[in-house]
């Protein structure tokens, strides 16, 4: 089995302790990690003065994947968010979000299996923005053909490559006709290079009344930044939010797989986190790095305690244990496995 050495950020707040536990699980598993370990945000701040070191990009540039944890972003003022500049910085430009509905999460919908696709580098996360006047503030929306047509072959590829039959784009090109209309463009370019992908659109409010009304109806969802954003938490709060599901952020520079919710510093130290969605998100680095057989295991081993008794599960999608009964469930679904298996 190879030895993969990995950049690992374990955030603050809650991000320390659903970082061990995933980086536990992963031993369970028995998948050979050496982990490259580094602060980020406010520690890294105090500490070197800057809250995304050099050496963060250094390591995560050699490595070529990164797991991270959750990180503070201060509102309104202090420094840009860090998971703005790794995206930025490593030029991360897909945003990769599988929403499916899990075991005993209760929900509106059963059965969903979506999967969101955002463009990572442009739009109005550019951060072109500047008083004109005092009381007027402009916002400069940039849409290039060349990451609307990067974005759109990373998802028609991906739903070749992994059995999705259709791709809708979503986009308000009715109202904003030059920016959004080169989006949906190139979008509709690279469609005819898939003919055997079905290819359609939706303007983004018409795409959140359908994904409120009938989820299941989609399978593939493209988006511009700023779309991708919000509605990739939309399509998170269809299946119990953003505790349960993974994200990765990929370019040809690297790959960063996150939880992509808060750092919940009210419960730091508790011992009352759910490590599942950087959990999820550590299943989607396996399967980037080749580790499909263990990234299967362990998404057995999830589907099987969530299944069970809410003594197993944390207290934010309906059970009655902590992080440590979470760990340990999986841990002990995993190795029950293994000896299965010999």
């Amino acid at each position: 089995m190879a030895k993969h050495k990995i950049t690992l950020l374990p955030g603050d707040g809650i991000g320390p302790e659903v970082t061990a536990a995933v980086v536990a699980i992963l031993e369970c598993a028995g998948v050979d990690i050496e982990w490259e370990k580094y602060f980020v945000g406010s520690e890294a701040l105090s500490r070197f003065g800057d809250p995304l070191p050099q050496e963060v990009l250094d390591s995560i540039l050699r490595n070529k994947v990164a797991l991270k944890g959750p990180v503070t972003t201060p509102v309104g003022t202090g420094f840009q968010s860090i998971n703005v500049r790794l995206r930025k910085t490593l030029d991360l430009y897909a945003n990769l979000r599988p929403v499916r509905s899990q075991p005993n999460i209760k929900t509106r919908y059963e059965d969903i299996d979506l999967i969101v696709v955002r463009e990572n580098t442009e739009d109005l996360y550019s951060g072109l923005e500047h008083e004109i006047v005092p009381g007027i503030v402009e916002s400069i929306k940039i849409i290039t053909e060349r990451a609307s047509t990067r974005i759109a072959k990373f998802a028609f590829e991906y739903a070749q490559t992994h059995g999705r039959k259709r791709v809708t784009a979503v986009h308000k090109a009715n109202i904003m006709k030059l920016s959004d209309g080169l989006f949906l463009s190139c979008v509709r370019k690279v469609a005819e290079d898939h003919p055997n992908i079905v290819a359609d659109d939706r303007i983004v409010d018409n795409c959140c009344m359908q994904l409120v009304m009938n989820p299941n109806q989609f399978d593939m969802l493209l988006l511009e930044n700023l779309y991708g954003d919000i509605v990739s938490d939309l399509t998170a709060g269809l299946v119990g939010g953003l505790g349960v599901v993974g994200s990765a952020n990929i370019g040809e520079n690297g790959a960063v797989f996150e939880a992509v919710h808060g750092s919940a510093p009210d419960i730091a130290g508790q011992n009352k986190a759910n490590p599942l969605a950087l959990l999820q998100s550590a299943v989607m680095m396996l399967q980037h790095v080749g580790e499909m057989e263990a990234a299967a295991r362990v998404l057995t081993a999830i589907v099987k305690v969530l299944g069970s008794g809410p003594e197993q599960r944390t207290g934010d999608i309906g059970g009655s244990g902590n992080t440590t009964d979470f760990t340990a469930a999986i841990c002990n679904a995993l190795r029950k496995r293994t000896r299965a298996d010999e």
